[in-house]
């Protein structure tokens, strides 16, 4: 049984198929519940980067993956940046499992508000700031999102980066001139493949300010 919503970005589609659910947004395929290998990764690889009890945030909440990831970590803090109301409600429902209940944690606030507009209005900092609004650099959920990717997106995230801060971003496949544009704006990248069932390995891009060299660059 699917649950459909209609927003101002179009339809949100939570689909149920052989036991597993699927995100799908205007007919694009998001996300499902098979696995989330890539998107724990996510979380795992940028948290090694980054120092011990970290304030988080990940940007994007979907299926639930990444955040149940965060709450099993010395996070202090852990922030999420959700721009559809919808799925906020789904995860206190049918994808509570998913997220393993992880709402619940005290050291969980959920902000429901684009991820890009939410940033211009808050000088919050982080230690670590993972991204994953999208299919990728290459491939975006929304057009307007594809600034988060250039670089002047990426400054912005860097100025909320504490120094020797990390970004990690998920793509579903390489985005070489983006791993290049990452670098120059941020610091040097680890690139990790995660492999899936078929095709492509997921990519999940790690970008580290060294020391204080996230304040030099703005």
């Amino acid at each position: 049984m699917d649950e459909r919503v209609f927003t101002e970005r179009g339809e949100l589609v939570l689909r149920r198929r052989a036991g597993h659910f699927e995100l799908i947004s205007n007919g694009v395929f998001l996300m499902d519940t098979r696995s989330g290998e890539s998107e724990r990764v996510l979380v795992r690889a940028a948290l090694a980067a980054a120092p011990p009890g970290p304030r988080l945030l990940i940007g994007g909440l979907g299926v639930g993956f990444s955040l149940a990831e965060a709450v099993h970590t010395d996070a202090a803090e852990i922030v999420v940046v959700e721009i559809e109301p919808a799925v906020v409600r789904w995860h206190h429902g049918v994808l509570r499992p998913f997220s393993e209940g992880a709402l619940d944690d005290p050291r969980v606030r959920v902000v429901t508000a684009d991820l890009a507009a939410w940033f211009t209005g808050t000088s919050d900092r982080f230690d670590v700031i993972c991204l994953d609004v999208d299919n990728g650099p290459g491939w975006t959920v929304f057009d307007h999102n594809t600034g988060l990717y250039r670089a002047a997106g990426l400054a912005m995230l860097r100025d909320h980066l504490r120094p020797g801060g990390v970004l990690a971003v998920w793509s579903a496949s390489a985005e070489p001139g983006f791993e290049a544009t990452l670098t120059r704006t941020i610091g040097p990248v680890r690139t990790v493949r995660v492999p899936v069932g078929s095709g492509e390995p997921d990519v999940v891009y790690v970008a580290s300010c060294a020391g204080d060299d996230c304040a030099d660059l703005r």
